[in-house]
């Protein structure tokens, strides 16, 4: 058994994929009127236009940790699409962290490791 994708209802479909896709520079595969695909390493992330707000309700949400090599590159390119902090970048022996909100509300995780960890 292996995951295909995740699926990330949307109430801007659009909107989503340039954040994904531009913010965080995931690949984008495809992208129609109501779904898109990005290449996530191995994975997929998928997302789907949603049918109604009430499958977009707000509260607790996934969160999306990502691998990255430049964090303040990667959280300006996020915040200038829309993205807001969940707080201050954190700072710890396995290196540097930043959690936000995409324009959707979606919690992602940024994690930049320490130059020790990568050795």
């Amino acid at each position: 058994m292996s995951l295909r994708y995740v699926l990330l209802l949307q109430r801007d479909l659009q909107k989503a994929v340039r954040f994904y896709g531009d913010g965080l520079g995931l690949p984008v595969r495809v992208v129609t009127e109501r779904w898109a695909e990005l290449q996530a390493g191995k994975s997929t992330l998928a997302l789907k236009a949603a049918d109604g707000e009430a499958y977009c309700t707000t509260g607790y949400s996934p969160v999306l940790a990502f691998d990255v090599d430049d964090l303040q590159a990667t959280l300006m390119r996020c915040l200038e699409r829309g993205a807001s902090m969940d707080g201050a970048i954190q700072h710890s022996p396995h290196g540097k962290v930043a959690a936000l909100r995409a324009p959707d509300g979606v919690m992602i995780s940024l994690v930049e490791a320490s130059s020790s960890q990568e050795e």
